[in-house]
């Protein structure tokens, strides 16, 4: 079977065409979900501008039931730098509820790149991924108080 030049370049068009070249996908898988407690996951994508405090600013916001142990959501369009929020929002207000004193989380997170609570919530530069340089596959452990 030949190939003409012609078929060979429509093919290629197609391909680069594809939504799945080049589309800057990443799977984020959670575990440590604690199916005891009501609520939902929320799973948030950042850019710097916002984190990880104002979830409005979020470029894109996943919620599941916490039902399962693990969670898995893709997020297609990532931006080169980015970082990812993951709160077990019991109360489902969409933020993160604290004590009394209105300082210390009463819900779980978690942060991209290992980002720890510290007497505040972590900064877009612990927190940050670059695109080019992470697997495919994210994996976030929720901690809880």
């Amino acid at each position: 079977m030949k190939l003409t030049i012609t078929k060979l370049l429509v093919s290629l068009f197609i391909f680069l065409s594809s939504p799945y070249v080049n589309a800057n996908i990443i799977n984020v898988e959670i575990s440590n979900i604690n199916t005891n407690k009501p609520g939902n996951i929320l799973i948030m994508l950042f850019g710097k501008d916002g984190f990880p405090i104002e979830h409005q600013k979020a470029l894109d916001i996943k919620i599941k039931p916490a039902l399962t142990s693990f969670i898995n959501v893709s997020f297609d369009n990532v931006n080169p730098i980015f970082a990812i929020k993951v709160l077990h929002d019991e109360d489902e207000n969409g933020q993160v509820t604290k004590n009394w004193l209105g300082l210390i989380p009463t819900e779980g997170m978690g942060f991209s790149n290992g980002a720890k609570l510290n007497f505040g919530p972590p900064s877009f530069k612990d927190a940050k991924l670059i695109m080019q340089e992470v697997d495919p596959v994210i994996n976030l452990t929720i901690i809880y108080p």
